[in-house]
């Protein structure tokens, strides 16, 4: 099921179409729309997860995606249907 990513990328507020199928998490979505190779962080953050807890990882991510011009990144709310709704 495909979600909506809402995010500021250099001051500019974008979204995109999100879907586990295609990427990881939503960070590396962001940033493949935004045209950045995540190749060297991605190794760092494998080399962090071995040897630390998920927050170390967490605040290594958010401290390079702010690096690369990122603000604050979201899945959209889902939104509610009525009943007999697809």
């Amino acid at each position: 099921m495909a979600r909506t990513i809402i995010y500021t990328y250099k001051n500019e507020q974008k979204s995109l179409t999100f879907s586990f199928e295609k990427h990881r998490n939503i960070h590396e979505a962001v940033a493949e729309a935004e045209g950045i190779d995540l190749t060297e962080y991605l190794k760092m953050e494998q080399q962090i997860e071995a040897v630390s807890d998920t927050k170390a990882v967490r605040n290594y991510r958010d401290a390079h995606f702010r690096k690369l011009g990122f603000g604050k990144i979201t899945l959209a709310q889902k939104e509610n249907k009525g009943v007999g709704e697809k």
